[in-house]
């Protein structure tokens, strides 16, 4: 019973972070009229599926991630609603939204909890603390103070998850995540949406797009990079909890 409870902790959290992460780039594309072809949730063969209008709205098997597939993104399109036809700026503020989404909510949501723990008037000083810290730790991983050691992935993340105790520790877990999510999503470093922009910018500057071979070239060796990576944090979290 206590698997099960855990692990439907783990797999709604997750999943309702990803939800809102996508979201955000979902909703952002439709404002600056980009055609999205497909909202996903999780990878792997797919559980539900609904075609709207436009959209096709997808639930998959591993709900470890989730993707807003959109005209033109992968491949230059130039039919209407494409995102390679849109404007930088536009093209920025899609990719950014994701994580952008993940910060916001958990600022609010840290604030939310400040207030029950320590009071209105003092949780506001709180947050500022948080960002602060936040920010601290960003800079520590550009200095070379964060090892692979202090990295904890999925299943760390999933061990963490499951030893949460009440509403409040749910909720606050969710909090950093949250915010580890979208503060790791916007690191300029290839795939991730923050390598994206740097991308973007590299456009702008040169008021042309990089070559699409040179681009792939680019993600390709930035997502090998990051599955080592992540290999090497998976094996060392599994350690961790032996």
């Amino acid at each position: 019973m206590g698997f099960i409870i855990s692990a439907i902790k783990i797999i709604f959290l997750l999943g309702f972070l990803i939800l809102i992460h996508e979201s955000g780039h979902f909703f952002v594309a439709k404002l600056c009229k980009i055609r999205v072809n497909e909202f996903a949730i999780g990878f792997g063969p797919t559980i539900f599926k609904k075609q709207g209008k436009v959209t096709k709205y997808a639930l998959r098997l591993i709900p470890l991630g989730g993707f807003v597939s959109m005209e033109g993104e992968e491949e230059r399109s130039t039919k209407e609603g494409s995102f390679s036809e849109a404007s930088i700026i536009k093209r920025i503020a899609i990719v950014m939204a994701g994580g952008l989404v993940n910060i916001i909510f958990a600022l609010i949501m840290f604030w939310v909890l400040s207030v029950i723990a320590i009071g209105f008037k003092d949780s506001f000083s709180n947050v500022g603390f948080f960002i602060k810290e936040t920010i601290k730790n960003v800079i520590q991983i550009f200095t070379g103070k964060v090892t692979v050691d202090d990295m904890v992935g999925p299943v760390g993340i999933s061990n963490v998850i499951s030893k949460t105790s009440g509403l409040f520790d749910f909720v606050y877990i969710m909090t950093i995540i949250s915010l580890s999510l979208g503060v790791t999503n916007l690191l300029p470093f290839p795939p991730l949406d923050g390598g994206k922009v740097v991308l973007l910018i590299i456009e702008a500057i040169r008021k042309k797009p990089l070559s699409q071979k040179v681009e792939v070239a680019i993600q390709s060796v930035g997502f090998l990079a990051l599955i080592t990576l992540s290999i090497f944090v998976t094996y060392n979290d599994i350690l961790k909890i032996r």
